[in-house]
């Protein structure tokens, strides 16, 4: 059987799908079925109060039987079936489908708890024992006795001193596993539910990570400090170098005599601090909190409490700072910070809750089974001692073919667990076979309820089901509207010269308008040539010649339009005689001005292109609908157009 990933449609939406008995059909279009559910909620969509342009229910259905003739046009042209078609509308389904497919009710709830984390901080200490996510089951077991007999000595040991002695962080040596001040974010997830929720003075049970085991000590919490901005002025130092550091030292000391002499902090900074990517801001740091900064340098910011209070020199383990306070401000309202929030919970662990509590309802939704047995111990030995996507692994796995699932009436069997495999063979480091064939199946599984539940978006969401036909339609109505009028009238010059002389008179002018060129030459023989060239060459040929002018030097400059009184000095002086002979430019003193002065009428389509080109299309689009009108057979059910509500 194929995976329910490969029976995803071409979304091209079926009428089917409608509820036939709760949604009944408004009209016909070529004989196929509008049902109400889409007129209404075009027609409501469109004349919303914020809309400029509303119309009566009459007119919109006009309108919309217009809309639905053009886009049986396009399917009557196949342009349905181009792969460009498929393509767009896919990309719009791929944004439209994630709300769809999650727990909105736990994506808030996982916001929520983040926000109120952010309100707190909390001092923690801890214990690692490191152990890589893709261990084998032996490597598990060793890190987890080893983890909980150094969990029995902080019972009755001193933390501190069981972290220098058991840690397995590299930094232990320096801080005996004190860890400081935490928020939210500023840790992995799993690390950072277990901080919050662990009482102050308690020591927490292992919990595993990224990292390994931790064992997590709160010592402390207390209210949010917000986060504050700051200049700093630096000098570096290096661990081990005494006589570099006595030399940072006094020249941070020397510094710090001059600011609190009056001279300009950001000054200093931009000329002596060498931290020179903050220096060249006169100091500035970005917006910090808590855990964003080393602890030295951290205490020594948050412990100013004025703007403009400058810190005493302060020894971080990068070297000596001085601090000044710029701004504070504390946490932002919820609605404020929510978006944020958003953005950094899709950055780590806990972006995957609201997908997988999705994904448990439709294990019960659709009674998933898995199959008894081993079914998955021919995967496993057919990986020991390859990778998936070895020619020896898949030569023994596409073999199998017993049934694995069944949901929803749906059988998937270990051929497309295969297939699964075979599209997606990284293991992210893993290498024990039988971890990587169970973590995949786990991944299998889930993506099998969500595709299939992808294919059942439009018959069970129905504002989905309208949003998709109204992308579906819209990119079909650009296409052919495009083809038959916008680009057609644009390209038909001929149409157009035709159509401006049908209609010459609806192009009047109220004002005289000069057409033809402002040349400014070098000298007076370049111009001579120029004014030659006009005179003798056909008007389609006279720019070309006049450019043959300029060889490796610029002789002339070429200006070419349409101008009215106003437009141009040069232009207003020599055609409509206004105003005082104008500057010319010192390197191109010599100005001329051929053309033509057209009083009230456009000579041609081409001076008013823009106007034209727009009413042809207005003409073309007539003419389009009256042919549509012919060609599709149209008829609406009165009964049921009258029960349609307005919003």
């Amino acid at each position: 059987m194929k995976t329910i990933s490969k029976l995803l449609p071409l979304l091209v939406l079926s009428a089917s799908l409608m509820a036939k008995g709760k949604d009944p059909v408004l009209m016909h279009i070529n004989e196929k079925p509008v049902h109400k559910s889409e007129f209404e909620y075009i027609y409501n969509k469109n004349n919303s109060n914020n809309s400029l342009d509303k119309k009566t229910l009459e007119e919109y259905v006009e309108l919309f039987i217009n809309f639905k003739l053009k886009v049986e046009e396009a399917k009557t042209q196949g342009l349905d079936t181009t792969k460009a078609f498929i393509n767009e509308l896919n990309g719009y389904r791929n944004q439209l489908t994630r709300p769809y497919l999650t727990d909105a009710k736990v994506e808030e709830s996982v916001i929520r708890e983040a926000y109120e984390r952010l309100k707190e901080d909390v001092e923690v200490s801890h214990i690692l024992i490191r152990i890589a996510p893709d261990a084998t089951p032996d490597d598990t077991l060793k890190a987890w006795n080893k983890v909980n007999e150094v969990a029995a000595r902080v019972k009755s040991e001193d933390f501190a001193q069981v972290a220098k002695e058991t840690s397995e962080d590299q930094s232990v040596t320096d801080n005996a596993g004190y860890i400081g001040w935490i928020t939210g974010f500023r840790t992995v997830y799993p690390f950072e539910v277990v901080a919050y929720s662990t009482p102050v003075g308690a020591i927490s049970k292992p919990v595993r990570t990224s990292f390994g085991y931790h064992i997590i000590k709160v010592h402390d919490r207390r209210f949010s400090r917000g986060e504050i901005l700051v200049s700093h002025i630096m000098k570096f130092t290096s661990q081990g170098d005494e006589a570099g550091n006595a030399r940072a030292k006094a020249s941070i000391d020397s510094l710090y005599q001059v600011i609190k002499s009056g001279a300009d902090f950001g000054e200093v900074a931009e000329a002596n601090s060498e931290d020179r990517g903050s220096a060249a801001r006169k100091g500035e740091l970005p917006w910090f909190g808590v855990g964003r900064m080393v602890q030295e340098f951290e205490k020594a910011a948050f412990a100013l409490k004025e703007k403009g209070e400058v810190s005493e020199p302060v020894q971080s383990p990068y070297g000596w700072h001085i601090i000044k306070l710029i701004d504070q401000k504390g946490l932002p309202s919820f609605d404020e910070k929510k978006a944020e929030i958003e953005r950094q919970v899709k950055r780590d662990e806990r972006a995957q809750l609201g997908q997988l509590a999705f994904v448990n309802k439709l294990k019960k939704e659709y009674k998933l089974k898995v199959q008894k047995g081993d079914i998955l111990g021919g995967f496993i030995a057919a990986l020991e001692g390859n990778v998936l996507a070895d020619s020896a692994f898949k030569a023994k796995a596409q073999e199998l073919n017993k049934p694995m699932l069944k949901f929803a009436g749906t059988t998937v069997t270990q051929s497309d667990f295969f297939g699964y495999l075979v599209k997606n063979s990284s293991t992210n480091g893993k290498t024990d076979a039988g971890e990587i064939i169970r973590t995949k199946f786990d991944e299998f599984i889930n993506q099998q309820l969500l595709d299939y539940e992808n294919t059942r978006l439009e018959s069970k969401h129905t504002d989905f089901r309208l949003l998709m036909q109204e992308y579906h339609d819209g990119i079909l109505l650009f296409e052919v509207s495009n083809n038959e009028v916008w680009e057609k009238a644009s390209k038909d010059t001929a149409g157009l010269a035709l159509f401006f002389r049908k209609n010459k008179e609806n192009y009047k002018w109220e004002k005289p308008h000069f057409k033809g060129r402002v040349l400014q030459c070098k000298t007076a023989e370049v111009l001579d040539k120029a004014m030659k060239i006009v005179a003798s060459q056909p008007s389609d040929s006279i720019d070309k010649y006049l450019r043959q002018l300029n060889d490796s030097v610029v002789n002339i400059k070429i200006e070419k339009g349409l101008y009215v009184q106003g437009d141009n000095k040069q232009v207003d002086f020599q055609v409509f005689k206004s105003g005082s002979q104008p500057e010319t430019d010192a390197a191109y003193p010599f100005v001329a001005v051929p053309g033509k002065l057209l009083n009230t009428m456009p000579e041609e389509y081409s001076d008013v292109r823009g106007l034209v080109t727009a009413d042809y299309q207005e003409f073309l689009e007539k003419e389009w609908i009256a042919t549509l009108r012919t060609k599709y057979p149209v008829k609406v059910n009165q009964k049921v157009l009258s029960t349609v509500r307005k919003n």
